[in-house]
């Protein structure tokens, strides 16, 4: 299951780093989603999509529950970039 993160003015998809190499799309997500730890949470009007469609493509099953707070800290986290032989 996937956690839909939102706030009052945007929202991100939490996806497991390693899950977006397995899917071959880390190098297609934009410095418009942040990174902490091993999740990338990835913007909703485009990265999210992205990821959605490659799972879709391996007939896998997306399963998301939503989270709202008015101050998320996603927005304080690292914007997304690739790492060395990503």
């Amino acid at each position: 299951m996937y956690v839909f993160h939102n706030d009052p003015g945007h929202g991100w998809l939490a996806v497991k780093r390693s899950e977006l190499i397995r899917l071959g799309v880390i190098g297609e997500i934009s410095s418009y989603s942040y990174q902490k730890g091993k999740i990338v949470y990835l913007e909703e009007d485009c990265d999210a999509d992205t990821f959605c469609k490659a799972k879709e493509a391996l007939g896998e099953k997306i399963e998301v529950r939503e989270s709202y707070r008015d101050n998320t800290p996603i927005r304080y986290y690292e914007s997304f970039r690739l790492r060395q032989g990503e």
